[in-house]
C-alpha cells in the first residue's frame, strides 16, 4: 500500500462533504483524509492501485483541485 499527499482546496466541512461521496466509491481508496487545519489543506490518501493522476482525476470530478506534494 502507498500514502499519497496533495495540496487541496478542499477548505471546509461542506466541501467534505462534496467531495466524500466521489472518495468513498472508489474502491481503491482505501482510507483518505484531509487536513482541515493546515494552510495547503493537504489530503492524505492511501491506495495499492491508483497513482497521483487517478487521485486528481477523481478529485476533480467533485469540483476540486489536488496538486500532489
Amino acid at each position: 500500500m502507498k500514502t499519497l499527499k496533495f495540496k487541496s482546496n478542499i477548505n471546509c466541512t461542506g466541501c467534505l462533504s462534496k467531495v466524500s461521496p466521489v472518495l468513498n466509491e472508489e474502491k481503491n481508496i482505501h482510507k483518505w483524509d484531509v487536513d482541515l487545519e493546515h494552510d495547503d489543506r493537504i489530503l492524505t490518501v492511501e491506495t495499492d492501485n491508483l497513482n497521483s493522476d487517478d487521485i486528481k482525476q477523481t478529485v476533480q470530478k467533485a469540483g476540486f483541485i489536488a496538486d500532489e506534494i
